[in-house]
């Protein structure tokens, strides 16, 4: 063997070690590269927290938005559309990546920018964390308060006389008002989809009635809103 082939089967020997004692950096390194970020096409907008890829949608996590013929349903959606529809966004992946309906599930960037943060602080979304809070629970919730304070769109206060006085205690509302107050239509929603609609209800002063809501194990924020869908008031539980 020539001292040329020799040095060659040296380097190839020398880079297999290397490899070998990197190995569990170099897979940790590439799995966290294929498994927590990717770049996708936005091919059709499906809702306010969800669009179409190829082959798939994505569910934007920490977020919901009003779902069809509620209000606010199709200015969520539009306002989706215009950030992200035909573009390409960076997908953000948390603990769970697939839901029960194979959606992915994700946190979106364009242009750096969080779009389901975005989604929170227009009023187009609640917080939603129904596996339990992340690294992104304090920045959501803090973008509430401040839709609260802008007081717009899901965010806008109730004008009802009775929304100044009315208290959630456990699974019921309470007026504490000093009058009675018809609260027919109003609803109970936490940060999914589930809500308790109250029918034909007038509380009288210092009544109290009990919702049936089923809550997150993880915990839960339920909205009191009046009938045209106003906030009444919201509490985490």
């Amino acid at each position: 063997m020539s001292p040329k082939e020799k040095d060659i089967l040296l380097l190839v020997f020398l880079i297999l070690v290397l490899l070998a004692i990197n190995y569990p950096f170099l897979d940790k390194a590439l799995g966290k590269f294929l498994t927590e970020e990717d770049f996708v096409l936005v091919e059709r907008v499906i809702d306010g927290d969800t669009f179409a890829i190829e082959n798939t949608s994505v569910r934007l996590l920490g977020i919901n938005t009003p779902e069809k013929g509620e209000p606010y349903y199709q200015e969520a959606k539009e306002f989706l559309e215009n950030l992200v529809l035909n573009k390409t966004v960076r997908l953000e992946f948390g603990k769970d990546k697939i839901d029960k309906y194979d959606r992915t599930l994700a946190y979106v960037y364009i242009n750096r920018e969080n779009v389901n943060l975005k989604l929170i602080e227009e009023g187009f979304a609640n917080y939603y964390f129904p596996s339990g809070k992340d690294k992104h629970y304090n920045e959501f919730k803090n973008a509430w308060e401040g839709c609260i304070d802008k007081n717009i769109n899901l965010c806008e206060a109730s004008e009802n006389i009775c929304a100044e006085c009315m208290e959630i205690r456990g699974h019921t509302v309470k007026n504490i008002c000093g009058f009675s107050c018809d609260i027919t239509g109003w609803q109970i929603k936490g940060e999914g989809r589930k809500k308790f609609i109250f029918s034909d209800e007038i509380l009288e002063e210092a009544e109290e009635v009990s919702f049936e809501l089923e809550l997150t194990a993880s915990g839960d924020t339920i909205f009191l809103r009046d009938s045209p869908g106003k906030l009444v008031l919201w509490k985490s539980v």
